[in-house]
């Protein structure tokens, strides 16, 4: 039975892999043996063999008679010089891809609407973010706070998506920095999380408040939310001086804004992990409805819980607590 071809991949098509193949199974076989085998002109096999042997496959013995090489080490050989050849062409797509998205911006920032990407009804946000954050190679910049997708990607919006979503970002190399507010934290559970995506490597800060809702993209792009509620309003910022401006915008919030997580200090009174997280908290300027929330507990039982860590700490303020975590070395 004739075996099918595979070695299209690297090159070789069906008739050469089938010439190869035959000198293979009789080496000693000379050229017009393999001609008159395939029932083919002498001047195209001549033409197959040159081929295969600038490709290593096989090697000029005698005039009229070629030995192949070893399979395990052309072929490996061969598809290693594919592969480099394959991501030398990918690079340069990619280079060019730049250079063709500005071209085509260009054509279409001659009207001054294009600046602006206007992007109206849930279908078609939905769609476009998920488009563009797959897009993201280099940066992801943040000013977080409501309203929210209710998917990404077509998953729902959970903790365990978001984890799976920024640490997929993180090992890819994005620079990730993103400024919360105490509004970011309306789904349970979600400051913890936001306490893990930090220590994976996200820059995670905090301000008591932000006015409007942002994300930059690769330092080309940026989305704001149009519209308070439903994330189903948004404008896309082409490269502009809009764009430049508002990137400008998030790095003056970022100086504000206080780290999520501050440096840990070696101490040999640790405080548990739940003692810490309703530190962080308090440092970030959550409520304690807020915290409740977070923890997953009634409102009273987060109060309690909160005085007791400021019982612990010997204070008799929140501010207190705050700087006497501080001097332990806990916040």
């Amino acid at each position: 039975m004739q075996n099918e071809p595979v070695l299209g991949a690297v090159g070789i098509s069906e008739f050469d892999e089938r010439v190869y193949r035959l000198l293979l199974g009789q080496p000693d076989e000379p050229l017009a043996a393999i001609t008159d085998a395939l029932g083919v002109s002498p001047s195209r096999i001549r033409n197959v063999v040159a081929r295969l042997t600038r490709l290593g496959l096989l090697r000029r013995i005698a005039p009229g008679r070629y030995e192949p090489i070893g399979p395990e080490t052309a072929l490996t050989a061969l598809i290693s010089r594919r592969r480099l050849e394959t991501e030398a062409a990918l690079d340069g797509v990619r280079a060019a891809t730049a250079d063709l998205a500005r071209l085509f911006q260009t054509a279409r920032l001659r009207d001054p609407v294009r600046w602006i990407e206007v992007l109206s009804g849930q279908e078609t946000v939905n769609r476009r973010v998920d488009e563009l954050t797959a897009s993201i190679r280099t940066h992801l910049w943040v000013l977080d706070r409501p309203p929210y997708m209710k998917q990404v990607a077509g998953i729902p919006d959970t903790n365990e998506a978001e984890i799976a979503e920024t640490r997929d970002m993180i090992a890819k190399g994005v620079d990730i920095r993103s400024v919360y507010c105490p509004e970011s934290m309306g789904r349970p559970g979600r400051f913890e999380v936001l306490v893990q995506l930090s220590k994976a490597g996200e820059q995670a800060r905090m301000l008591p408040e932000l006015p409007f809702k942002l994300r930059i993209m690769d330092m080309r792009l940026a989305l704001v939310s149009l519209t308070g509620g439903v994330y189903d309003n948004l404008a896309l910022i082409h490269p502009s001086g809009l764009l430049d401006a508002l990137i400008e915008l998030f790095k003056a919030y970022w100086e504000r804004a206080t780290p999520l997580l501050g440096a840990q200090q070696p101490v040999t009174d640790q405080p548990s992990d739940e003692d810490l997280l309703v530190l962080q908290m308090l440092k970030a300027g959550l409520k304690d409805e807020a915290i409740a929330r977070q923890l997953g507990v009634s409102a009273r039982t987060a109060t309690r819980r909160i005085a007791s860590v400021i019982e612990r700490l010997g204070a008799t303020t929140r501010f207190q607590a705050g700087v006497e975590a501080s001097a332990r070395g806990w916040l």
